[in-house]
């Protein structure tokens, strides 16, 4: 093991697949692998935490995935959308706490037009803030068009590298589609997000090795790890969730392996642990996304159960992520917080 460790943190580029199915699949160097990712994260991107506002402008999805409690058959949740003057207002007052990347969120809604996004990202950038998308695949040309427009960034996590077990919770897609759209925005010259969920019903160390290698052969540029949290409005309502270590490990492999990339300490590992996000920034993570969406819109977007900070006032979650910054002896971001690639590492 502890050649695997001295080429985890010498010779990424030459762990191999089995390597890391051999790591996931034991808790004996958990500590090393944590520490190891702590190091690496102080060395490349330093002590900054940057904070990424997100707006959930819609719960509206045409698509189908098994997990999730946006899908379109959930008839269970009250959907909602926002104007866009509703999307402006709230990224003025991002803009206004200082925050200096806005994410706009939704599930996949072609009632919003590429023109419609057009105009967003144009008025959102005379407010001098990075734009991130997730709004899931579009066409290329809309990738391009958007791009032009001044959008930076596009999340699109890929929740599974496992060809088979994507294309079974994705009813409506494949992983080569996913990994096709990914690929093109790269090239249009997006910094790309992708990622997984930790603890998939039919998930396992391989698995999850494979989701490692995938992120460090694209080279992703944000990458988002959370664990699954079964909802009880989807077909994997009674499926075990993904487990709190595992998650962890994942992301602590992930900034090992991408040493500059940026990664958040997500929301949902602040919903399974009290704690969660604070164990995330220990363990490699370096960037955090509060939730700015406003009520009442904000308790709808409910991808997965007992989601935190879904009740508090619009802007509580910028204090609360900035206290929990400083809490750990780390620095507010100040700028954009675009990755910075080194020439050699």
């Amino acid at each position: 093991m502890s050649e695997i460790i001295n080429k985890l943190e010498h010779k990424r580029d030459a762990v191999t697949l089995e390597d890391l199915e051999y790591i996931l699949s034991t808790n004996k160097f958990d500590n090393q692998i944590f520490e190891l990712a702590d190091k690496i994260r102080k060395k490349y991107v330093g002590e900054e935490v940057h904070i990424r506002a997100i707006i959930e402008f819609s719960n509206y999805c045409k698509m189908d995935c098994l997990y999730c409690g946006l899908r379109s058959e959930n008839k269970n949740l009250k959907r909602y959308r926002m104007t866009p003057q509703e999307i402006l207002d709230r990224a003025k007052l991002i803009a206004e706490k200082e925050i200096k990347t806005v994410v706009l969120q939704s599930g996949e809604d072609p009632y919003y037009t590429t023109e419609i996004i057009e105009y967003l990202i144009s008025e959102i950038k005379k407010l001098d803030m990075a734009v991130t998308l997730s709004i899931g695949e579009r066409s290329f040309e809309e990738y391009k068009i958007w791009k032009e427009a001044g959008a930076d960034r596009y999340l699109m996590r890929h929740e599974t590298a496992d060809e088979q077990l994507y294309d079974k919770l994705h009813p409506s897609d494949t992983f080569e589609n996913r990994k096709r759209h990914l690929l093109t925005l790269k090239k249009l010259g997006y910094e790309i997000g992708a990622g997984c969920m930790v603890g998939l019903p039919g998930q396992g160390a391989l698995e999850l090795a494979k989701d490692l290698i995938f992120l460090r052969d694209i080279d992703s540029d944000m990458i988002g790890i959370g664990p699954f949290i079964p909802n009880p409005h989807t077909p994997l309502k009674n499926e075990k969730g993904g487990d709190l270590n595992t998650t962890l490990k994942v992301i602590a492999l992930a900034r090992i392996l991408v040493p500059t990339a940026n990664i958040p300490a997500t929301t949902a590992m602040g919903s399974i642990h009290p704690f969660g996000r604070q164990m995330a920034l220990k363990c490699g993570a370096n960037v955090i996304m509060p939730n700015l969406t406003p009520n009442p819109y904000r308790p709808n977007y409910t991808l997965y159960p007992n989601k935190i900070c879904l009740f508090e006032a619009d802007t509580a979650c910028i204090n609360c992520v900035k206290g929990m910054i400083k809490g750990l002896n780390r620095v507010v971001g100040k700028s954009y917080g675009f990755r910075v690639k080194l020439a050699s590492i």
